[in-house]
């Protein structure tokens, strides 16, 4: 009786184990998952401290253009500027001719909070494909960013050139 009790709490352990991928290691794919939203983030990390990128997209317009969309924040001890951001050879026309990334005061593209725009002119890509995205900073560098074009519709339709 007792090796029947062992016997069937292994086997329930085992079942528990394997069912729920518990047992699967560092390198389980459910372990993997980060991304939580349609955009990417992007991190610059100078002497410990960091520019981020969250949430960064482009929203495809109907006259081949594109919309930034996304945050950008500055934990950098010393200023920052946001320089240009670049899709290839296309380079995003900034509202501003550079927008000063202050800490605790993050630029946010689009949206209600939206105190930033760029726009990429005749970038012609289609919605649902990627694209290779340059930010350039004044002193933290450039990141790269391999961003998705999602079309103007749902959560998306406010968002114009």
């Amino acid at each position: 009786m007792r090796v029947r009790k062992v016997v069937v709490l292994a086997l329930s352990l085992s079942l528990a184990f394997t069912l729920s991928a518990c047992g699967a290691g560092r390198n389980a794919q459910t372990g993997k998952i980060t991304q939580v939203t349609d955009g990417v983030d992007g991190t610059i990390n100078t002497s410990g401290s960091y520019i981020k990128v969250r949430s960064f997209l482009l929203v495809a317009q109907p006259d081949g253009s594109a919309v930034v969309v996304g945050s950008m924040f500055n934990e950098l001890t010393g200023p920052e500027d946001l320089l240009a951001i670049s899709v290839g050879d296309k380079i995003a026309t900034l509202s501003k001719t550079t927008y000063p990334l202050t800490a605790n005061q993050p630029l946010h593209f689009s949206g209600d909070s939206a105190n930033a725009k760029a726009v990429i002119l005749g970038l012609n890509a289609a919605s649902g494909t990627r694209v290779q995205v340059k930010i350039f900073f004044s002193h933290a560098g450039e990141m790269d960013l391999n961003a998705i074009v999602r079309d103007r519709s749902g959560i998306y339709s406010g968002v114009t050139a």
